[in-house]
């Protein structure tokens, strides 16, 4: 009976081991499976690059050197300086020139370096302490005992058994400081009394020069330039202005307060052209003048008369004038007033 229920419950424990499942075994021959990338970060795949104004220029068949200025919206003379140009009639076709000035520093400055004052050395006494010098007696200096005569009698006789006598005769002897007189303050001055109005100089007349304007400063007070009916739009392309009928030796004015930055007839198109750079941002040009009253470098106050209307580079008496905002010309019946 016993060996019976020994055989059935055998028989139960190797069915419960048959139907219980396998333990899951890791593979480790296999390779791991690739790491995920790590995600880019956020603005820099796909944005777009900012937008940079060219520097430079390459010279087309046609151009001078002071077309290139007037496109670029700079004054020739520092056009040819950043290209190192002695000769502005010498351009090549293909040359690629500079139209901005050369970059600045870093804004990183450096300091000199200081050298520190040289360090006196002293010898080392004992023990490796410094010993300082010794001081100099007063005058600079130096000076032995001195044997001393004293006249004979009981107390010097004394003081030489004591050995005191040479002490007694160099210690100085205490002086008594002199008396000094007490000093009074004195008391307030009256308050001078200020002078009158009358006496006061008068500040100077402002002069009636104008300064030049400011470069940072955007803002133009446009006027016309000239008193004729207007004969041509500006449309970007064959007229970059607007053309001012006239009669030849009426006045040209100019339209705004600035520097003379040309004046000449270095653009054929243009005849005798003046160009004033009012600030770093706007330009105007005054084109197919018969005579030119100004120079460069001259400051010209608005309304001043600048050149005399005339025929030069064009078909009739006629003003052509061009506003150009950073080298690119814009309509000027944008920025005069209506009339």
């Amino acid at each position: 009976m016993v060996l019976t229920l020994l055989a059935a419950a055998l028989v139960l424990a190797l069915a419960a081991c048959t139907a219980s499942r396998p333990a899951p075994v890791e593979d480790r021959a296999r390779s791991p499976a690739p790491a995920k990338p790590a995600p880019a970060a956020p603005g820099v795949a796909g944005a777009p690059a900012a937008s940079v104004q060219p520097d430079t220029y390459v010279v087309k068949r046609g151009d001078t050197l002071y077309s290139i200025a007037l496109d670029s919206g700079v004054d020739w003379r520092e056009l040819a300086g950043w290209n190192q140009i002695t000769d502005p009639s010498r351009l090549q076709v293909g040359q690629a020139l500079r139209v901005r000035p050369l970059p600045g520093p870093d804004g990183v400055t450096v300091s000199p370096v200081v050298q520190p004052p040289p360090v006196a050395a002293r010898p080392l006494g004992p023990e490796g302490v410094v010993t300082a010098p010794p001081a100099a007696p007063a005058g600079g200096l130096r000076t032995e005992p001195k044997g001393i005569r004293l006249p004979y009698s009981d107390e010097n006789l004394a003081a030489v058994q004591r050995g005191d006598a040479a002490h007694a005769a160099v210690a100085p002897r205490p002086e008594t400081p002199p008396e000094v007189a007490a000093v009074k303050p004195e008391p307030p001055s009256a308050a001078r009394p200020e002078p009158s109005p009358a006496a006061k100089p008068e500040a100077p007349s402002p002069t009636a020069a104008k300064p030049e304007p400011d470069a940072t400063d955007e803002r133009v007070d446009w006027a016309w330039p000239a008193t004729g009916k207007l004969a041509a739009t500006f449309n970007g392309a064959s007229n970059k202005g607007v053309d001012i009928a006239g009669r030849a030796g009426d006045p040209v004015y100019a339209s705004a307060p600035g520097k003379i930055v040309y004046s000449g007839e270095g653009i054929p198109a243009y005849g005798k052209l003046v160009i004033i750079r009012h600030n770093g941002t706007y330009l105007s040009a005054y084109a197919h003048n018969s005579q030119i009253l100004v120079k460069e470098g001259q400051t010209v106050a608005k309304g001043q008369k600048i050149a005399e209307v005339g025929s030069s580079g064009s078909e009739s008496p006629r003003l052509h004038f061009e506003i150009r905002r950073l080298g690119k010309p814009v309509d000027p019946l944008q920025y005069l007033p209506s009339r």
